[in-house]
């Protein structure tokens, strides 16, 4: 249900609906007849202790003032009210405390926002000042929670005369401080890639009833380009803002992992496991990932992927596999139902191919929804830290892998236009992008490193401007008038097309800024 963003479905990941606008109907139809009872019998002078009528200019003022309470559009503060309300009551708003936990409550308000706001926007454009606004202020409501998630830590005091003594104060737990700057920063980043789509010309969306689009995307409008297809200089910034949106999602995917990860596995999706691990995988999927000889690549190779229904199960089975390895591998009493006798070595070798696995599927199907293990994990966490920090970087890598996949949508368009075949067309992005590493785990401090270092976003006339820039530089070379500034500039590198390599991150994510305090564990 990741894909919510691309859908425009208000559902999280967890399958919650958002019952909000249902329970805000039914309570202001509730409240309504009294609210209006009470209004006529002021204004008419007939409440239960006789109060007098008001005089008519001044009944005429009050009420005035009234209807423009009632009428008029809510104040921020109105709204920051009505969110915290149902935050509280846990989004049961008949109040008899049936609501869901505190962390399931912030998860879902943050999936729906995000749903809201970012759910209809299905072209390359920037995106309305009001929405833009109103996801900049909602969202900062809901990780201010994170402000008061706090941990003890030892810090120095000097007393008056001049003792310093040790003493445990609070701060804000460390993975919070380390986490949510940075997914502020991957926020930021997101919308001004979208921002920098402002005034293009070379390619536009079909109106209404003119969208055909017959593929699996039917619900998107359809792109167009040119007969001739797009410039060079377009085509290749397109590619340049679709590596810069995918770094973005690199990171997101990574931080999103990392917290997935952290949170404990619920008893629940324990006690509904089989007590083998080839159970769950299947004779034949089992004998391919503990033969002598493992190739995680051959081995997708070699698997039915044609549809998400059918990704979703392996991802399934394969993370079943192993938390039941995990579990028999940490079982010291032998008589337990959950030991093994399969030696620890190789049921550590089997759990390192499965997750190796799991990182490919991840990497070659980001927009796959979310395995059962993981929508536990979200509806059973408690920890409201966790609960921000997934669903905030989950809805960021959502929104990145749409605005990377509608910029696919433009070059697949130029690609039709110039009747390119569909090797051709892959070749010449392969060709645009740097050579791809071996494919490894995402490292939430690695990829933020290479996110801060990577050349800035540019709009498609910084990006023209350069191109032309460096065009007459070349030519005054050539001519032999080039001075030294100029030489100098000409050397300078242009826009990569892949991600730098390296950049240094505020403090070190290895250093337990991911975990929680020991005793949550």
């Amino acid at each position: 249900m990741v894909r919510f963003l691309r859908r425009g479905h208000s559902l999280d990941k967890t399958g919650s609906h958002s019952y909000d606008s249902h329970h805000k109907e039914h309570f202001l139809r509730r409240s309504g007849s009294n609210t209006t009872k009470m209004h006529e019998s002021v204004g008419n002078g007939a409440g239960a202790g006789g109060t007098p009528p008001l005089p008519n200019g001044r009944a005429a003022a009050a009420g005035a003032r009234s209807r423009l309470g009632r009428d008029g559009p809510p104040s921020e503060l109105d709204l920051m009210k009505e969110k915290f309300a149902k935050l509280l009551l846990g989004e049961d708003m008949s109040g008899t405390g049936k609501g869901v936990s505190s962390a399931l409550a912030l998860s879902n308000a943050v999936t729906n926002l995000a749903a809201s706001v970012f759910g209809e926007h299905r072209k390359l454009e920037p995106m309305a000042p009001d929405t833009k606004e109103r996801w900049k202020r909602e969202v900062g409501w809901l990780l201010s929670v994170t402000d008061h998630v706090v941990e003890f830590v030892p810090t120095r005091q000097t007393a008056e005369n001049g003792t310093i003594m040790e003493i445990m104060s609070t701060a804000q737990r460390r993975d919070l401080a380390m986490n949510i700057p940075a997914l502020r920063k991957l926020d930021a980043m997101l919308i001004g890639y979208m921002d920098n789509f402002v005034d293009q010309t070379e390619f536009w969306y079909e109106k209404g009833g003119d969208n055909k689009r017959d593929d699996d995307k039917w619900w998107m409008p359809t792109v167009k380009v040119p007969s001739e297809g797009l410039s060079d200089v377009t085509r290749k910034w397109l590619q340049y803002q679709k590596e810069c949106v995918n770094q973005v999602l690199k990171a997101a995917m990574a931080i999103n992992a990392q917290v997935l990860v952290e949170m404990e596995i619920p008893e629940i999706y324990i006690e509904s496991l089989p007590k083998k691990g080839k159970t769950s995988l299947g004779d034949a999927i089992y004998r391919s990932i503990t033969e002598e000889t493992f190739d995680p690549l051959e081995f997708l190779a070699g698997m039915d992927l044609s549809t998400e229904h059918k990704v979703l199960d392996l991802k399934n089975r394969i993370e079943a596999s192993t938390v039941i390895w995990k579990r028999k591998m940490q079982t010291k009493d032998s008589k337990s139902s959950w030991s093994s006798i399969v030696s620890f070595e190789k049921r550590e070798q089997f759990e390192e191919r499965a997750e190796t696995i799991l990182h490919l599927l991840k990497l070659q199907f980001p927009g796959t929804p979310q395995s059962q293990l993981d929508i536990s994990k979200i509806q059973y966490n408690r920890d409201v830290g966790y609960a921000l920090l997934e669903s905030y970087s989950r809805v960021l890598e959502s929104l990145a892998y749409s605005v990377m996949s509608r910029i696919e949508d433009v070059l697949a368009a130029d690609a039709a236009a110039q009747n390119l075949t569909a090797s051709e067309a892959a070749r010449r992005m392969m060709e645009s992008a740097a050579e791809a590493p071996a494919a490894r785990k995402l490292d939430a401090k690695e990829e933020l490193e290479k996110l801060n270092e990577a050349p800035a976003s540019m709009t498609l006339f910084d990006f023209m401007g350069w191109h032309f820039d460096q065009d007459e530089l070349m030519k005054r070379r050539e001519d032999g008038t080039l001075d030294a500034d100029a030489e100098a500039k000409l050397l300078k590198k242009a826009p990569s097309m892949a991600p730098a390599k390296k950049f240094s991150y505020v403090d070190t994510l290895s250093s337990g800024g991911m975990r929680s305090p020991s005793s949550r564990h």
